[in-house]
């Protein structure tokens, strides 16, 4: 058992990777990795030809029923990200995990399908053939590459702008963000039109705060105040234009939609009512 054991924790990472992409929840793919540990243990391992393969296909299993359980649980409110369970899970490792992944990426493998996301996570992130991927999701391979298919295109989202003006518009973002992450209210003024208007839902504002801000000054300063949200922010397509999603360890919290006119931030609204931001459509910029 100690040698089985130690082969087992040379694939821990990799699984622990591949669980924490397909569930966006650390405490939930230390499970399904533990899982995948028990089930090794109750088989006969030397008649196991390739041990990464067979450990990879159990985890995968585990963690799909994990996504099919979760869709069957009607107090979740449609559309939402997973919510924060209690577990033993560091903070800090999902934090870096979720930074690594990328927090858009987590937001929109969230809105796919249980079949879709494991089909997209195994093929496009970790390159597994789709005839290996086809018994896990219980299609054929024809099917499991539209499964991936279908995915890849929601990931991707769908541009309503000119590629040249999303990237122009991505880096006028990314230079908001950052000018917010860091307090920064002179780079925030550069970044910012002259009569820049900002809307936010109440719920997320300090009481007494209007839900509406106008001219940079007052939007700068009001973002310098706060930066700490900033911290979790990324930018991603948000209804196929440049916005920006605030997702802690993955899972969303808020979302700006932003309009830049002249490469500065005219407008913004920051979204936070679950109901506004499942009708939203999320992409991840390339």
């Amino acid at each position: 058992m100690d040698e089985l054991a130690e082969r087992f924790e040379t694939h821990r990472g990799l699984l622990l990777g591949v669980a924490y992409r397909i569930l966006g929840s650390l405490g939930e793919a230390e499970d399904a990795v533990q899982e995948t540990w028990l089930r090794l243990s109750r088989v006969d391992a030397d008649g196991v030809d390739n041990l990464a393969a067979w450990l990879r296909t159990v985890v995968s299993r585990v963690c799909l029923d994990v996504l099919r359980a979760r869709k069957t649980r009607p107090e979740e409110p449609v559309g939402q990200q997973v919510p924060d369970q209690a577990s033993d899970a560091d903070p800090e490792q999902e934090a870096l995990l979720a930074e690594s992944v990328g927090r858009a990426l987590l937001v929109v493998l969230n809105a796919l399908g249980p079949a879709e996301r494991v089909a997209f996570v195994l093929h496009d992130l970790f390159a597994v053939p789709f005839d290996e991927i086809a018994p896990i999701v219980g299609r054929t391979t024809a099917t499991t590459k539209k499964l991936a298919s279908r995915a890849r295109l929601r990931v991707r989202g769908t541009p309503v702008l000119p590629d040249t003006e999303i990237t122009r518009n991505r880096h006028v973002v990314e230079a908001f963000l950052t000018a917010a992450r860091g307090g920064d209210l002179t780079g925030l003024l550069a970044v910012l039109a002259p009569d820049v208007v900002r809307v936010a839902d109440p719920s997320i504002l300090p009481p007494g705060t209007p839900f509406l801000a106008r001219g940079a000054r007052a939007v700068a300063e009001e973002t310098v105040v706060l930066a700490a949200k900033s911290r979790y922010a990324e930018p991603a397509l948000v209804d196929g234009t440049v916005g920006a999603v605030v997702a802690p360890h993955g899972r969303l919290r808020l979302a700006l939609t932003i309009v830049v006119v002249d490469d500065r931030i005219a407008r913004y609204e920051v979204i936070a009512d679950p109901r506004r931001l499942a009708a939203l459509e999320f992409g991840v910029l390339a």
